[in-house]
C-alpha cells in the first residue's frame, strides 16, 4: 500500500515538475509517535496496548484524520493513510495536511467500558502532539461519535481552552455537526452523478452494480434507484445477485440485515468475482479490500468505475482500464465528503457558531462538485487517468506550501 502510494505520488510530481527534493519531502510522513499504554480490564488484568498517530505534512495548516480501532494496524498502513488523507485535503482545498491513528485492538471482543478506558488512555498517550491547531483526529475504522466523545472529555481535563475543536465527529450535543451521518455515502454519490454529467448523460435507465451492501453501498443504491437509474446486481461478504432487469431496492433494504447481508435470502446467487465481469454502465466498489486485479480489468464490461472503498482498484489494473478507456473514480477523491463535514464541524468549534442540516449539506454538495471538476480538468490538461489527477491536485498544494515555507 505505501509503495504504490509512493509511486503515484512521484508521478504526480514528475508531472508538475517538481525535482527529487519534492519526492524526499512527501515520500513519508514528517512525524510518526507510537506509544504503549496500560489498560485494566474488566477482569482486573492489565494488558498493553499499542496506539500510533501519523502527521504526513503539515505545511498548509494542521493535520486531520482518523482513529481506528482494529487488530491488523500496522505503521506502514497509517504511513500511507496519512498520505491519502494529505491528497484528499488537497483535493477539496481544505486547510488541512493529513493525519491517521490507531490503537491496535479488536472491539468486537472487548467491553464497553474496556473501549472507553483504552480510547482516553489513548488520548492521553497522544495529547501532546494534537490539538485544534497542531492535529485533529475523527472516526475511523471501527471508532464513532461515543469514541470521539471519550477522547473530547480526556483531551479537556488536559487542555481545556483547546478542547472544542480538538476532535470531531462527535455527538451534536457535543459539538458535532448536523449532517455528517451519511456525508461519506452523499459525497460519493454526488461525485458519481457529476461524472455521468460529464459524459453528458444523466443517471436515467443506467445499470448499476453495486459490490458492497453495507452503509455506503446501501445508501449508493437508494440514491441513484430513486433518480432512475437501474440497480441491476449486488454484492455482500456471502455472494452477490444479478438481474438484468433490475433488482428491487426497497426489497433489499428491508431484508439486508445489520451488517448489510441479504444475499443469504436468496438461492440464486454468484460469487463477487463474477458480479463485477457482469453487463453494466457502471460499477460501484464499496466493499473493503482490493477488487479490480489486472485481471479483472481486462474483463469489465463497465465503461464507469466509482471507488468507494479503499484500496479498490491495484495500479496494474488502472493502467489497462485507462487503455481500455474506462474512467475510473479514484478513493481520494469520492471519499472527499467525510473529511468536508469534518473541516466544517471543526470551522463551527472554532468560531462557535453553528449552522442548519440544510447549510451543511448545501456547502457539502458545492465542495464536491468543485473536487471533482477540479480533478476532471487536470486530467484533461495533462492527458492522465483520474487518480493521478486527484495525486497532481493534492500534492501541488502541499508542495506549493512547502516552497513558499522554504522548505524546498
Amino acid at each position: 500500500m505505501l509503495q504504490e502510494t509512493q509511486d503515484i505520488v512521484r508521478q504526480a510530481l514528475d508531472v508538475l515538475g517538481y525535482g527529487r527534493e519534492a519526492f524526499d519531502l512527501l515520500k513519508l510522513p514528517m512525524r510518526v509517535l507510537t506509544v504503549r499504554f496500560p489498560v485494566r480490564m474488566d477482569d482486573g488484568s492489565v494488558r498493553v496496548f499499542t496506539g500510533y498517530r501519523v502527521q504526513h505534512n503539515d505545511a498548509i495548516g494542521p493535520t486531520k484524520g482518523g482513529i481506528r480501532l482494529h487488530p491488523d494496524i500496522t505503521l506502514e498502513e497509517m504511513e500511507a493513510l496519512a498520505i491519502w488523507m494529505s491528497i484528499r485535503c488537497g483535493i477539496a482545498e481544505l486547510p488541512f495536511g493529513g493525519a491517521k491513528g490507531g490503537i491496535v485492538c479488536d472491539p468486537r471482543d472487548m467491553s464497553f467500558s474496556e473501549i472507553e478506558r483504552v480510547s482516553r488512555s489513548y488520548v492521553r498517550a497522544v495529547s501532546q502532539i494534537v490539538g485544534p491547531a497542531k492535529d485533529v483526529p475523527t472516526p475511523d475504522a471501527f471508532s464513532n461519535s461515543q469514541n470521539m466523545a471519550w477522547m473530547l472529555d480526556e483531551y479537556s481535563h488536559i487542555r481545556e481552552s483547546d478542547s472544542p475543536g480538538f476532535i470531531t465527529g462527535k455527538p451534536v450535543i457535543l459539538g458535532g455537526t448536523r449532517g455528517r451521518d451519511g456525508a461519506a455515502a452523499r459525497g460519493i454519490a454526488l461525485t458519481l452523478e457529476e461524472s455521468v454529467r460529464q459524459r453528458r448523460q444523466t443517471l436515467e435507465g443506467q445499470r448499476v452494480i453495486i459490490q458492497g451492501f453495507g452503509g455506503i453501498g446501501s445508501y449508493l443504491a437508494k440514491y441513484l434507484s430513486d433518480r432512475g437509474a437501474r440497480i441491476v446486481g449486488v454484492g455482500d461478504a456471502y455472494g452477490a445477485l444479478y438481474r438484468e432487469t433490475g433488482l428491487d431496492v426497497d426489497e433489499l433494504l428491508e431484508r439486508r440485515d445489520s451488517f448489510g447481508t441479504v444475499t443469504r435470502l436468496y438461492r440464486d446467487v454468484m460469487s463477487n468475482r463474477e458480479l463485477v465481469e457482469q453487463p453494466c454502465d457502471i460499477l460501484v466498489l464499496a466493499a473493503s479490500g482490493a477488487a479490480i486485479t489486472p485481471d479483472v480489468a481486462a474483463r469489465l464490461k463497465a465503461s464507469l468505475v466509482v471507488e468507494a472503498a479503499n484500496v479498490s482498484t491495484s495500479q496494474d489494473a488502472m493502467e489497462i482500464l485507462g487503455e481500455r478507456e474506462i474512467i475510473v473514480i479514484p478513493d481520494v477523491l469520492s471519499f472527499a465528503g467525510d473529511v468536508i463535514v469534518s473541516y466544517f464541524e471543526w470551522v463551527q468549534n472554532n468560531q462557535g457558531y453553528y449552522w442548519s442540516e440544510s447549510e451543511i449539506q448545501a456547502k457539502l454538495d458545492d465542495r464536491v462538485r468543485q473536487s471533482f471538476d477540479r480533478v476532471y480538468q487536470v486530467a484533461l490538461r495533462y492527458g492522465v487517468h483520474m487518480r493521478l489527477a486527484a495525486y497532481i491536485v493534492g500534492v501541488q498544494r502541499l508542495a506549493e506550501a512547502s516552497r513558499w515555507r522554504g522548505w524546498l
